[in-house]
């Protein structure tokens, strides 16, 4: 690791880290997707940290949520200004601790931060997918997770982690490829969409589709569906947050003045905030990327895919080592989800730990440092490392 001196790295960061990329699937080899479309070839981005030990045996996969990236740790330069997605999270000494740890994260397949989406280019026509990609499902981007694990020469996983649509990933490699993995360990996330979730995904998704720059999704020429992305960015992040974190951060704090100005700027904090949120996002994310990976968030449902309408029969497939970990202000991804979830791998006789943490931030508390969080992750993995090394003796 290379000393940074313009930030922290040594026993804090993992320091410089690199973007890579691998691609597969090329024609006529096309990976089949569960809609049945083919697609290929496919390039996923990735990036590793730590050092992977002889056997092979401390691989931890990462699976980001909705608008995350391969970028889940450490720095790209020394002048980079941030840090990866989890830097709290994963690092020497750490919660995932890469001293110790051989980490790796992808971007899924869809996204638009490295990995084959709608933004990349169709071969068959030389310009970006736009709505002629297929409609990919959380099954599909752990098909592709797998197939970079099968190039790295890694054919077991000590865990897979993830919160949010970054779970849904874990429970997919959990009953998919249950002799692959050694734990799974879930935050802030559930076995399928409620209404609710559906609900706010949906109006997201109308707001890009309503945009007048959309253009049916071929947009990448011209002006793209900024109002609409940021709009639903707005919409989006309200969900992640609590009553409790936006009454102690906003209130009905005035933005810039004194008095209520009587037009339609932002005159609250909280307007202001969520005008800003939606105009950065819109700088770094691809409107058709937010409608498929949406999409494939409300599609997954774990029993009716994997165990005819039954998450408890879905589950009689896992072989993992359990770690759920729910926050009291999720209102997005409830405790009483993760609660169900838990019952229901607990009918299969199933080795599950489960905690619901007091956090006041809402669904983003697992992303944010928490040290209870952090313990009780690296307490897991060190329980599941010394048990593996005792059954191999």
């Amino acid at each position: 690791m290379s000393k940074n001196t313009e930030h922290e790295c040594d026993g804090i960061s993992v320091g410089l880290v690199e973007k890579k990329l691998y691609t597969f699937a090329e024609p006529p080899n096309e990976l089949t997707l569960a809609s049945g479309a083919r697609l290929g070839p496919i390039s996923v981005a990735y990036e590793t940290m730590g050092t992977l030990n002889d056997d092979k045996s401390n691989v931890i996969l990462i699976a980001h949520a909705l608008s995350g990236d391969s970028h889940v740790a450490g720095y790209y330069s020394a002048a980079d200004p941030k840090p990866g997605w989890w830097n709290t999270m994963v690092g020497p000494g750490k919660g995932i601790d890469t001293d110790r740890y051989f980490v790796i994260c992808s971007n899924v397949l869809g996204s638009c931060m490295g990995t084959t989406g709608p933004s990349s280019t169709n071969p068959a026509t030389g310009r970006p997918y736009g709505l002629d990609f297929p409609m990919v499902t959380i099954g599909d981007m752990v098909k592709v997770q797998k197939a970079l694990l099968d190039h790295l020469g890694i054919g077991k996983l000590l865990a897979v982690i993830g919160g949010s649509i970054g779970g849904m990933q874990v429970l997919e490699w959990a009953i998919s490829y249950p002799e692959t993995i050694t734990a799974a360990i879930l935050l802030a996330t559930t076995t399928r969409h409620s209404a609710l979730a559906i609900a706010f995904n949906e109006i997201g998704r109308q707001a890009i589709m309503s945009d007048p720059n959309f253009n049916k999704g071929d947009y990448y020429s011209g002006p793209k569906p900024d109002l609409g992305l940021a709009l639903a960015r707005m919409v989006g992040h309200v969900t992640y947050l609590s009553d409790e974190v936006m009454r102690s951060k906003f209130g009905r704090r005035l933005q810039d003045r004194d008095n209520l100005a009587f037009d339609f700027e932002a005159n609250f904090q909280v307007e202001s905030y969520l005008r800003h949120q939606g105009s950065k996002f819109v700088q770094r994310f691809d409107a058709n990327s937010f409608l498929y990976i949406t999409k494939a968030a409300d599609y997954f449902d774990v029993g009716q895919q994997h165990g005819n309408d039954s998450e408890v029969e879905a589950f009689a497939k896992v072989k993992a080592k359990i770690l759920v970990i729910s926050f009291t202000s999720d209102w997005l991804y409830p405790t009483y989800q993760s609660r169900d979830m838990v019952n229901a791998m607990k009918k299969n006789g199933l080795d599950v730990s489960f905690c619901e943490i007091e956090a006041k931030c809402g669904h983003d508390a697992f992303l944010l440092p928490n040290e209870r969080q952090s313990t009780l992750i690296n307490r897991f993995l060190d329980r599941v490392s010394e048990e593996e090394k005792h059954d191999a003796l």
